[in-house]
């Protein structure tokens, strides 16, 4: 990419980070029994993290994972959203920072696999429940592990860079106050992929960790 484009991927990415701290430092400056305004919000969204990670993996394990889990989530949701700003373009739609965040969560999971399985029986579980097949398997389910760096990093990539592409063409085809239903349609879209993106490495950590004998 060209000197413009590492400044403005940087640049909003860093803008992303700092919006998200800055939302997490309010929530926690007044802390109140009964919660308000963006501690309201951002409990509300912890506790929707809580309940999915919990329905994949178990209330202990989603505990231990909801901090990374609700990082990435609300890290690639205000990152999206930026796309949709004028002016401005969400770092996701570029495909160093998706793949970035792929990879970090491809290494953990496995990492934590073998912490929580051993190497024999984290691997053991690539072989399948068929001795016989255990040749064929093993490769497949290699494969199957590294396409998942794919499917986490061009999914995001792809829908945030087709967003941001549609929206050129509408703010160029029609005046600014027409587009305001493209708007709604694309923040919730920018959401969506925030939320798919968390979900899968949930998914990937439930699995991990839920290994078992066949």
């Amino acid at each position: 990419i060209t000197h413009d484009k590492v400044f403005i991927y940087i640049t909003h990415m860093l803008l992303s980070a700092g919006i998200a701290l800055i939302l997490v430092r309010v929530a926690m400056s007044n802390l109140t029994p009964v919660p308000k305004g963006t501690q309201n919000l951002m409990e509300a969204y912890l506790n929707g993290v809580l309940q999915m990670c919990t329905d994949v993996m178990g209330k202990e394990k989603a505990r231990k994972f909801i901090p990374l889990i609700a990082t990435i989530g609300l890290f690639v949701g205000i990152a999206n959203l930026i796309g949709v700003i004028p002016g401005f373009e969400a770092p996701t739609a570029f495909l160093e920072m998706p793949l970035t965040l792929a990879l970090v969560v491809f290494v953990y999971y496995n990492y934590i696999g073998i912490k929580e399985q051993g190497v024999i029986k984290y691997f053991k579980h690539f072989l399948g429940p068929v001795w016989w097949l255990y040749w064929l398997m093993f490769p497949i389910e290699i494969v199957s592990h590294f396409s998942r760096l794919v499917s986490l990093s061009f999914r995001l990539f792809g829908n945030v860079k087709g967003d941001d592409m549609f929206l050129m063409v509408i703010l160029m085809l029609a005046p600014w106050f027409l587009p305001m239903i493209p708007f709604a349609l694309l923040s919730f879209m920018a959401l969506l992929q925030a939320f798919i993106f968390m979900m899968l490495t949930t998914v990937y950590l439930g699995s991990a960790v839920a290994v078992e004998d066949h």
